[in-house]
């Protein structure tokens, strides 16, 4: 069985700048409508489920610690 996933990306450190957007293979990601105290219009996980795990959009992330990738562990 394929591990499972799940993005999350902490709204007030995006920055907006879309790399992410670009490097997800899975397209799971959207630009969101919500501007967060940056100043930014913030990133957001538009298919959380999906998530292959891959790190694509982390390593493209220029903001540490905006982007963290969990590994789903069903007991």
């Amino acid at each position: 069985m394929a591990k499972k996933h799940r993005i999350e990306i902490s709204f007030d450190e995006c920055k907006g700048c879309g790399r992410c957007l670009l490097a997800c293979p899975k397209k799971l990601l959207a630009m969101g409508k919500e501007i967060n105290k940056q100043g930014y219009t913030a990133v957001e996980v538009a298919e959380p489920t999906n998530c292959i795990g891959c790190g694509a959009c982390f390593y493209q992330c220029p903001e540490p610690g905006a982007i963290t990738i969990y590994e789903i562990v069903e007991d």
